[in-house]
């Protein structure tokens, strides 16, 4: 028997289905287990942990030793200048700056100045650590993806400079104007007071950054001058670090590292030859007796030259037994007491703040004594490591704040170059605006006798943002490790 079917009503049921799975849609297909927005004290952490660990990284592997800190006796391309594409700063700024928009986003649609200044102040240090290493960097236009902005400008490095500046100004303004309770920090427990005199020691660095460029002394005034409005540190515990523990996963980066990679690196016979003329403790916080002299009555010291070629690195003084190696602290003992005070990540330490505001003193552009900022300095960096400076340490010729004004400013830069080891990439960004210490290139290098200034754009730009890397590097020079960026002109 044959079965009629009424197609307008078949017609009409199915319309009526259709209607009503399409309203549900959005519904039906809405994971309701996944967030679609995570709040500022989960952001936080992670911000500050990965930035810092990618700033340890960097340091370890090319900071330090074009600073001449440290040096390599095996594959030892970093110690002749070869350098390739060093991207590590450049993905994790951009990568975290997505976050930190979100922060300040959040935070001005809730009225949360405390989260929106810290997220300033760690946007200010990161673009810093950009530009510093690059020069002219996406920055105005970065992070700007939802707004249909996919390939942003280069801007200038004194544009950026401004945009730093300005940010850590307002972080200054509006840090504890608020009454949240900032959960998630791993620098200072959510302490406002703290990320102020942060702010404040930051804007310091960066005016003396670009000090060479445009005349600071009116703004360096402003902030010394009044300690109530623009807080600065004033003692080592004031500095701004990041505390690793003792246990996974959040160990000092370089604890888990293989030990043949580790011992790759040594200490650096321009660092360690200084330490031991001056008679300096901390020369035992950063390196250790050679491998054959370890833990005998009569410890020897012996550090390797920068950028012997392969062969002549490996047998230098003997072979690996003979050369000194970087301190525990810095591995198998970095989740010891003694190690975690001294294994961590630095923003900024008090001694780099005195020994800036020595040199600016010292050039008349702030008021207070250059040689008491000077010797706070040194007390800082030894403070810093939990020793007391020795007797009669400031005394020495080479140390004394006495000579001529060139002669106190390379006093100046010679101490924080020591304080500065392994505190990311700081030591070489001021010693390219300072010139001290005196340095000479590495023995056998391949960049024709001359020390880097900057890292090359990642090669991935060439060809995801080509119209706008090629406008920066017509405007900055040559995209090369010798070009200098607009601070250093």
């Amino acid at each position: 028997m044959k079965k009629w079917i009424n197609k307008p009503l078949l017609i009409l049921g199915l319309a009526a289905f259709s209607a009503s799975c399409t309203g549900d849609f959005d519904e039906i297909n809405t994971n309701q287990n996944a967030p679609v927005s995570v709040s500022s004290a989960l952001l936080l952490p992670q911000i500050e942990r990965d930035i810092m660990s990618t700033v340890l990284g960097e340091a370890w592997g090319i900071g330090n030793i074009v600073i001449q800190q440290t040096a390599k006796n095996q594959f030892v391309n970093e110690d002749r200048y070869l350098w390739g594409e060093l991207n590590s700063i450049w993905n994790s700024v951009y990568d975290n700056a997505r976050d930190l928009e979100n922060i300040i986003q959040q935070s001005e649609e809730k009225g949360e100045n405390n989260y929106k200044g810290i997220a300033l102040v760690l946007k200010s240090w990161m673009f810093s650590l950009a530009t510093d290493a690059y020069g002219d960097v996406p920055y105005s236009e970065a992070i700007h993806g939802k707004d249909g902005i996919n390939y942003p400008k280069y801007d200038t490095q004194e544009d950026i400079y401004n945009g730093i500046l300005a940010g850590l100004e307002e972080a200054n303004s509006i840090l504890g104007t608020t009454g949240e309770v900032v959960a998630g920090d791993l620098v200072y427990n959510g302490n406002t007071d703290q990320w102020r005199k942060l702010a404040n020691a930051l804007r310091i660095r960066y005016l003396m950054r670009i000090s060479n460029k445009r005349d600071v002394k009116g703004e360096l005034t402003a902030i010394v001058s009044n300690p109530s409005q623009n807080p600065i540190f004033s003692a080592v515990e004031d500095g701004a670090v990041y505390r690793y523990t003792a246990s996974f996963p959040d160990q000092f980066p370089l604890y888990t590292t293989r030990i043949g990679s580790f011992n790759e690196f040594r200490a650096s016979k321009t660092m360690l030859d200084k330490l031991v003329e001056l008679g300096d403790p901390r020369l035992d916080v950063f390196f250790r007796p050679t491998p054959e002299t370890e833990g005998s009555d009569n410890p020897v010291y012996v550090g390797i030259p920068n950028g012997l070629d392969d062969v002549s690195a490996l047998q230098y003084n003997g072979g690996p037994q003979f050369q000194s190696r970087i301190s525990a602290f810095f591995y198998e003992e970095a989740i010891t007491q003694e190690g975690l005070g001294i294994a961590k990540g630095v923003i900024m330490a008090y001694a780099e703040q005195q020994f800036l505001l020595a040199e600016a003193a010292e050039k008349g552009w702030v008021n207070g004594d250059a040689s008491t900022y000077y010797e706070q300095g040194i007390q800082a960096s030894f403070g810093f490591y939990g020793l007391e400076t020795p007797a009669g340490y400031t005394a020495q010729p080479d140390v004394a704040y006495t000579g001529t004004q060139a002669q106190k400013l390379e006093k100046i830069g010679t101490q924080k170059w020591i304080a500065l080891y392994f505190q990311g990439m700081e030591a070489w960004f001021d010693w390219r605006r300072t010139g001290y210490p005196q340095l000479q290139p590495s023995v056998d290098n391949q960049n024709e006798g001359r020390i880097p200034v900057r890292f090359i754009y990642p090669i991935i730009e060439q060809s995801l943002n080509t119209a706008n890397r090629a406008e920066a590097v017509s405007r900055q020079g040559a995209d090369d490790i010798n070009t200098k960026m607009w601070y250093l002109k």
